[in-house]
C-alpha cells in the first residue's frame, strides 16, 4: 500500500495526476503539462513536493567518524551550515545509494537518501555503526518541498527574510522562518537550476506548499510533478539511482569519481575499488541523431560489437532533441564517438556528447 505525502491533498486540488512512485502516491504531472513544466523551471520557476525523499540523522561525538566510514566523499572538512554530494558503498564497491550530507554541528548530521532506498538504507547505516553515535530515521517527522528555477528567490523573500537564507550553493540554514513556519532551507536541488529545498513539519506543509504558489503567481510558478524532475535532472547530468548506478556500478563507472576520495583513509568499498584498478568503462551522454528515442537498459553498438548499454533515456525538453546516458566500454565514450542503440530490434544512430549537456552557467 502506497503512502501519502502531506500534500496529497494538495496535488488532487491541483489536479495533478497521481502515480504509485517509490512507495508513495506522487504527482506525476499537472493540468499544464511535463513540458509546460520543464519550461517554467528553467526560465521562471517550478514547485515539488519532494517529502518522500527519507531524512536520518547521526548524532554524538563519534557522529562524523561515522559518516566518514559509510559515504566515499571526504566530509571531515565541511563546516557547520554545509551540505555535500556523496555516494554510499557496498564492500565490493558498487552503489548502495547516493545522498546529501548536512553538517548541523559536529556531534549531529542530517543524512537525506533516496525513497526508494529507504529501507535498504537504513538497514546498511545501522548495520555499520560504531562508537559513541546515536541513529535516527525521522522520515515521518518530515516533510520537504522544493523550489526551483531563476525565480525562486523573488519568490521566497516574500515570505522568508531574505537576510535569513542561505546564500552559498550546497550550504543550508537549520532555523528559518517561511511563510510563518519554522524551517530548516537549503540552497540545494535536483534541476540544475537556481533554488531551494525547504524541510518542515509535516503539519506546516499545506500552508507553506500554497503560500509559495501564492507569492509565485506574479513569477509563473507552476506545480511540478515526477515527470519533469526526470527530465531537470537528465538535462543537468543529474544521476538517478537504479539507472545511472546500482549494486553492479561503482560510483566511479557511474561518472562519480569526484565524490570518490581515494585518499581518504577508509571507506567502506576503498579496498575493493582499490583492486579493480583502472576503470574498463564510464558514464556519458548520447545524442539521439537518428530517428527515436533511446530508452534504459538498451545495448549500445559500434559496428558489430556491444560496447555497452543506455541508463536512462528521453526526449529533452529544454534542449528539443533526444538524449541517453550510457555506460560504455572505453574508449567508446569518448565525445563525438558515432555509435548505434538497439531501440526494440531497430539500430538508432546516436553520438556522445560532453556532460552534462545543460548547464545554467
Amino acid at each position: 500500500m502506497e503512502q501519502k505525502t502531506p500534500l496529497y491533498d494538495c496535488h488532487l486540488a491541483a489536479k495533478g495526476k497521481i502515480v504509485p512512485f517509490a512507495g508513495f502516491l506522487l504527482p506525476v504531472q499537472y493540468e499544464a503539462g511535463v513540458i509546460a513544466e520543464h519550461m517554467a523551471v528553467r526560465e521562471k520557476a517550478g514547485l515539488f513536493d519532494v517529502s518522500h525523499m527519507a531524512e536520518m540523522t547521526l548524532c554524538g561525538k563519534d557522529a562524523m567518524a561515522n559518516v566518514q566510514m559509510l559515504v566515499t566523499n571526504q566530509c571531515g572538512n565541511m563546516v557547520d551550515g554545509q551540505v555535500k554530494y556523496t555516494t554510499m558503498c557496498y564492500e565490493n564497491g558498487t552503489t548502495v545509494d547516493d545522498l546529501l550530507v548536512y553538517k548541523v554541528d559536529e556531534e549531529h548530521i542530517l543524512l537525506v537518501v533516496n525513497a526508494a532506498n529507504h529501507a535498504k538504507d537504513v538497514e546498511w547505516i545501522r548495520d555499520h555503526l560504531f562508537g559513541d553515535v546515536e541513529f535516527k530515521d525521522i522520515s515521518d517527522d518530515v516533510a520537504q518541498v522544493a523550489l526551483q528555477g531563476p525565480k525562486s528567490l523573488d519568490i521566497i523573500r516574500k515570505l522568508a527574510d531574505e537576510s535569513t537564507l542561505p546564500t552559498k550553493y550546497y550550504t543550508f540554514v537549520p532555523k528559518c522562518t517561511v511563510a510563518g513556519k519554522e524551517c530548516l532551507v537549503s540552497r540545494t536541488g535536483y534541476t540544475g537550476e537556481f533554488g531551494y529545498e525547504i524541510y518542515c513539519a509535516p503539519a506546516d506543509a499545506a500552508h507553506i506548499w500554497n503560500a509559495l504558489l501564492e507569492a509565485g503567481k506574479e513569477f509563473g510558478l507552476l506545480p511540478c510533478g515526477l515527470g519533469c524532475r526526470d527530465t531537470l535532472r537528465f538535462e543537468a547530468g543529474m544521476p538517478l539511482y537504479g539507472h545511472e548506478m546500482d549494486d553492479t556500478i561503482t560510483p566511479i563507472e557511474a561518472g562519480l569519481g569526484f565524490c570518490v576520495k581515494m585518499k581518504k583513509p577508509d571507506f567502506i568499498g576503498k579496498k575493493a575499488l582499490e583492486e579493480r584498478g583502472e576503470v574498463t568503462r564510464k558514464m556519458c551522454t548520447l545524442k539521439v541523431t537518428g530517428r527515436g528515442i533511446a530508452r534504459e537498459h538498451q545495448d549500445v553498438y559500434v559496428g558489430d560489437k556491444k560496447v555497452g548499454f543506455t541508463c536512462s533515456g528521453t526526449h529533452c525538453p529544454y534542449l528539443k532533441g533526444a538524449y541517453a546516458t550510457a555506460i560504455l566500454d572505453l574508449p567508446y565514450n569518448a565525445v563525438d564517438t558515432k555509435v548505434e542503440v538497439d531501440v526494440r530490434g531497430r539500430r538508432v544512430e546516436a553520438v556522445v556528447v560532453a556532460t552534462p549537456i545543460y548547464n545554467r552557467a
